[in-house]
C-alpha cells in the first residue's frame, strides 16, 4: 500500500533549481535513504515531505489517517519544556502515560538520564537526541529523520540501527553513515543537480546499480558521438540532392547535436600536500586530565609515529575532544607533558568550526590562507582550489552563514588542508559531510604523508582509514589493533572472558591469556614487502654514490645527486624504524 506520494516537486532558492520535477512514492513499511552531495536539497525535500515547507510546484499526497514523525536537522523547542514533556508531546494522548517507561528507556539508550531537565539547559547534541526520542516515541506510520546519526556515539548508532531495522512503520531518512544505510534501507534515492535517481536495495546494491547506470550513459554518449561524426562527414561533403531523404539526415544531425547528455559528475579532488616531517612528532608522557570533578583520562602515554592512522572512540562526554585539545596545546594537562617536534605542522579540525566568520564570503575565507596554493600538480589559485572542493562561482561568493552545514564543514576542511599540515588531528570530521566527500577524504588520508588521529563515530570511516583504535573505557584509554570492526570483535571477546570463570593452566595457577596480538591487514601487507623495499632503497643509494664518484665538474648535477641521496637515506631510515617495529610485533605474535 502506498502511504505517501510526491509528484513533480520543484524548489528553488536562486536562479539555479534545487529540486526539479522530483517524483516518488513511499510504500507501507518501506525504509528509504536519501543521499547526495551537500547542498543538493536533501533536507529541503524532507521538509517538503513533512509539510514544514511548501514546494514552488508539485504536491505531496498522504493516505488518510497517516501519522508522520519528523526529526529536523536543527530541532527547535518551546520555552520551558522539560526532556520528558518534549518526548511525550510527540506521542498520542492515549499513549503518553501508559508508555512512559518506554520513552524513558529510549532516552537512556540515547544517553539522556535527567528526564526533568529543562530543554534550554542541554547542549546542541543532547537536544538533537531528545528530538530523536520524541520522533521515535510517536510510533508514526512514516518516520522522517534528517541526519539521525549525528551527535551520537557508535554504541548509540548501533542501537538505533537495530531499532529502525525492526521498526514496523515506513522510514524516510537522510544519513551519510554507509553501514547504517547498508543494514537498514531497502531503497535509496540520490539527488544529483536537481534530478532524482532511484535504486532498489541497500547501499551495497546502490553502488552496483549506480556503476551500471553510469556505464550505460557513457555507452549512449559514445554511440551519439559516433553518429554525429558520420552525419557531420555527410553534411560536409554536401548532399547531391536536397530531397526528403537528404533533408531527414540534415534534421537528424541537428537533433543529435542539440541532445544534452550530461556525463559530468560533481567530484571533489584533494591533492595530498604536506610539509616535511622529522623523526620527532608528538610525544605524550603520562598525561592526566580532570574536568568537572571527573577524570577523563589518566597517566596516558604514547609516541605518535609518522604513518599512524588512529581512531579515537568512546561515549559522548568521555574526553575525546579534550584529548585532541591537549595534544594541540589548547588545553594543558593536569599532569604529564606533550612534546611536539620542531618540524610538526598540525592541521586541527575542530568539531565546532568556531573560528569561521559567518559574514565572510567563502572565497575570502580561503584567501586568508593565501591567494595561491601549492599542490603536487602545480600552483592553483584560491578559486581553482575551491572548484576542486565543489564550490562553483556562485557558492564562492556566498557568505558562509548562507552555506549548508555540510558545505560549511567542507570549506573549513579545505582551509585546513591547503596549509600543508604534516599531522592531522580531526575531531568528528564525518559530521555533516556527504558520502562523496567522505570517500575522497578517505582516499586523501590513505595517501597523506604524515600522522592522522581522528575522533569519529562513523564505523565505515574508521574501518577504512584507521589501523589502531584508542577507546575510552572507565577513565582510561585502551589501545586496540585494527579498525572499528577489529576493535569490536576484540572488545566483545574481552567482555566474554571477564564474564566467564578464569581458566588456569593445569598445576601452575597462572591465568591463560585469551586476547591475542595480530597483524592488521595493512601491517601484514607491509611486513611481507618491507624487506624488498629496504633492499631496493639500499641499491638506489649505492647507484647514487657511484654516480657521485664520477662527477668532477658538473656542480648542478652534483647538487641534484646529493639531494637525491639525502632523500633516499631519510626514507631508508624511516623504513628501518618501521621494520624494527614490525619485527618486534611479529616476534610477539609468534611467541603467543
Amino acid at each position: 500500500m502506498t502511504i505517501l506520494t510526491a509528484e513533480h516537486i520543484e524548489k528553488s532558492y536562486s536562479e539555479r533549481p534545487l529540486l526539479h520535477d522530483v517524483s516518488f512514492g513511499v510504500e507501507e513499511g518501506e525504509k528509504i535513504g536519501i543521499i547526495g552531495v551537500n547542498g543538493t536539497g536533501k533536507s529541503t525535500l524532507l521538509k517538503i515531505i513533512a509539510g514544514v515547507e511548501e514546494p514552488d510546484q508539485g504536491f505531496v499526497t498522504k493516505a488518510g489517517g497517516i501519522q508522520v514523525g519528523y526529526l529536523p536537522q536543527n530541532p527547535e523547542f518551546p520555552e520551558g519544556t522539560t526532556v520528558l514533556q518534549q518526548v511525550k508531546a510527540g506521542a498520542a494522548l492515549t499513549q503518553q502515560e501508559s508508555q512512559e517507561y518506554e520513552y524513558k528507556a529510549i532516552l537512556k539508550k540515547l544517553g539522556i538520564d535527567d528526564f526533568d531537565a529543562p530543554i534550554n539547559t542541554l547542549s546542541g547534541g543532547q537536544k538533537k537526541r531528545v528530538a530523536m526520542a520524541a520522533a521515535l516515541a510517536s510510533q508514526s506510520q512514516l518516520l522522517i529523520l534528517d541526519e539521525p546519526t549525528n551527535h551520537i556515539d557508535s554504541s548509540m548508532v548501533q542501537w538505533l540501527e537495530d531499532y529502525l531495522a525492526r521498526y514496523k512503520g515506513a522510514l524516510l531518512m537522510v544519513t551519510h553513515d554507509r553501514y547504517f544505510l547498508d543494514r537498514v534501507t531497502t531503497r535509496l534515492l540520490e539527488i544529483d543537480r536537481g534530478q532524482l535517481y532511484q535504486y532498489e536495495g541497500n547501499y551495497a546494491r546502490y553502488l552496483e546499480l549506480k556503476s551500471q547506470r553510469e556505464e550505460m550513459a557513457q555507452a549512449t554518449e559514445r554511440k551519439r558521438q559516433s553518429l554525429l561524426k558520420k552525419e557531420l562527414a555527410w553534411i560536409q561533403r554536401g548532399a547531391r540532392a536536397r530531397g526528403t531523404k537528404a533533408q531527414f539526415r540534415v534534421d537528424r544531425f541537428h537533433e543529435l547535436s542539440q541532445q544534452q547528455v550530461d556525463l559530468e559528475r560533481q567530484t571533489m579532488e584533494m591533492s595530498s600536500v604536506s610539509s616535511r616531517l622529522g623523526k620527532k612528532i608528538i610525544e605524550i608522557s603520562g598525561i592526566t586530565k580532570t574536568m568537572g570533578g571527573r577524570t577523563l583520562f589518566q597517566d596516558f602515554s604514547y609516541q605518535l609515529l609518522r604513518d599512524d592512522r588512529i581512531g579515537v572512540i568512546g561515549p559522548n562526554g568521555c574526553g575525546k575532544s579534550t584529548l585532541l585539545k591537549v595534544m594541540v596545546g589548547l588545553l594543558q594537562p593536569d599532569s604529564g607533558r606533550v612534546e611536539i617536534g620542531e618540524t610538526v605542522k598540525i592541521g586541527y579540525f575542530s568539531q565546532e568550526c568556531e573560528e569561521m566568520d559567518l559574514s565572510l564570503r567563502a572565497i575570502d575565507y580561503i584567501r586568508q590562507f593565501g591567494e595561491r596554493v601549492k599542490t603536487v600538480e602545480g600552483d592553483l589559485s584560491a578559486s581553482q582550489m575551491m572548484e576542486r572542493f565543489l564550490f562553483d562561482s556562485t557558492l564562492q561568493y556566498t557568505t558562509i552563514g548562507r552555506l549548508s552545514g555540510g558545505e560549511r564543514r567542507r570549506l573549513y576542511l579545505l582551509g585546513i588542508l591547503i596549509t600543508a599540515p604534516n599531522v592531522l588531528l580531526l575531531d568528528e570530521p564525518t559530521n555533516d559531510l556527504d558520502i562523496q566527500t567522505l570517500s575522497i577524504l578517505e582516499d586523501y588520508l590513505e595517501e597523506f604523508q604524515g600522522a592522522v588521529l581522528t575522533v569519529s563515530h562513523d564505523r565505515y570511516f574508521l574501518d577504512k582509514v584507521c589501523d589502531h583504535i584508542f577507546a575510552f573505557e572507565d577513565g582510561k584509554i585502551q589501545r586496540y589493533l585494527g579498525g572499528y570492526t577489529d576493535y569490536q570483535q576484540t572488545h566483545q571477546e574481552v567482555l566474554k572472558t571477564r564474564e566467564k570463570p578464569t581458566e588456569k593452566e593445569p598445576g601452575t595457577g597462572k591465568k591463560v591469556k585469551t586476547e591475542k596480538l595480530k597483524f592488521t591487514y595493512k601491517e601484514q601487507k607491509e611486513y611481507d614487502t618491507i624487506d624488498g623495499e629496504i633492499a631496493a632503497l639500499e641499491q638506489q643509494i649505492s647507484e647514487v654514490e657511484q654516480a657521485l664518484g664520477k662527477q668532477t665538474s658538473d656542480f648542478t648535477r652534483l647538487q641534484e645527486l646529493l639531494e637525491q641521496k639525502e632523500k633516499l637515506s631519510q626514507t631508508l631510515s624511516e623504513k628501518m624504524e618501521r621494520w624494527v617495529y614490525l619485527q618486534e610485533l611479529a616476534e610477539k605474535i609468534s611467541a603467543q
